[in-house]
């Protein structure tokens, strides 16, 4: 294709590489340096075979348009783009899981094959179109959630799913665990501290008998998640996100969390606020990403246990450090 051939000498000829996609994850991390080469990775639809239950496309294609194509043969790749413009190649970089990981596992878990490109313009192709022949390291799942700074997604293959046939929204007054006794694989569990928001999926008699012996009440949709200008999202133990719910009273913010997976979705009004947030988050030994806002924190906080490991990866899939330098702790940009 002359569009990644065209892509990967630009990448090549480049001193630093952004790259770009919809712009809907731009801020998440740290800030890339001012005067970098941005780059846009093609969209389109590669090919599509509903009886594998496979489905490959570009890395800049929106997450919309891949969602209404499998709508038509009644599938689903639950992605999260959290905005409708949002690209497949950005959701998996970004690695948003969403809000439905409870029962249907994590992004990376979708991926089956990748297509990357290097900061020399190399492609490298890791995985395979389906299980059975995939054999080494696990390249995909290495390149979900690592912001670009691994390489240029350009290409995936995705595992699909039949969609629900019935979804629907429950409120609680008790907290996740106790819900989560009560209930057979349920889709979502957020909370807020002072109630349950639940999602079950399935046959809708299934889901009104099981909202019925869990004491559930029924509700119109999905709770507000945070949307305020500074927001992080937070990874603790589940076990220990009562103690985080106690010590986020005392913070002038809002949050949900995931019930059963341990995110923290976390929004405040002020710079400080978020800060404060984020000393609670490691309070309990958890760790937060700056999502949005907030320009003068430091996106990462304190070191990651696995820094070293990560830097390894880093100097050996992009060793002069041009892609997406800054996005994360080990692409620090020097001051």
């Amino acid at each position: 294709m002359i569009e990644l051939d065209a892509l990967a000498r630009t990448i090549a000829a480049a001193n630093a590489v952004v790259v770009v996609g919809a712009g809907t994850k731009r801020d998440v991390g740290g800030a890339v340096p001012s005067g970098a080469t941005e780059v846009r990775v093609p969209a389109g639809m590669v090919s599509y075979e509903p009886a594998d239950m496979t489905v490959s496309v570009l890395g800049g294609t929106p997450v919309a348009l891949l969602d209404g194509a499998l709508a038509e043969h009644g599938q689903e790749c639950p992605l999260d783009p959290r905005d409708s413009a949002a690209t497949v190649g950005g959701v998996l970089a970004g690695g948003l899981s969403g809000h439905r990981r409870l029962r249907l596992g994590p992004a990376r878990d979708r991926l089956l094959e990748v297509r990357f490109l290097t900061g020399d313009g190399r492609v490298v192709r890791g995985g395979g179109p389906t299980v059975k022949n995939v054999t080494g390291y696990d390249l995909p799942r290495l390149l979900v959630g690592s912001l670009g700074t691994l390489g240029v997604i350009t290409q995936v293959t995705l595992r699909t799913q039949p969609r629900p046939q019935h979804s629907s929204w429950a409120v609680s007054d008790a907290p996740p665990d106790d819900v989560r006794d009560r209930l057979f694989r349920p889709t979502c569990l957020a909370w807020d501290g002072r109630a349950t928001h639940v999602l079950l999926e399935g046959h809708p008699e299934d889901i009104a008998s099981e909202q019925a012996r869990a004491g559930l009440r029924r509700v119109d949709g999905p709770p507000t998640w945070p949307e305020h200008a500074h927001r992080g999202r937070a990874s603790v133990r589940p076990g220990a996100l009562g103690a985080l719910a106690a010590r986020l009273e005392e913070v002038a913010c809002s949050w949900i969390a995931e019930g059963g997976v341990g995110t923290v979705h976390i929004g405040t009004d002020t710079e400080i606020a978020l800060a404060d947030a984020r000393a609670a988050v490691e309070a309990e030994s958890g760790w937060l990403l700056r999502e949005t806002g907030a320009p003068n924190l430091d996106p990462f906080g304190i070191a990651l246990p696995n820094f070293e490991l990560m830097s390894r990866i880093k100097d050996a899939f992009d060793p002069s450090g041009k892609l997406n330098p800054g996005r994360l702790p080990y692409t620090r940009v020097a001051a």
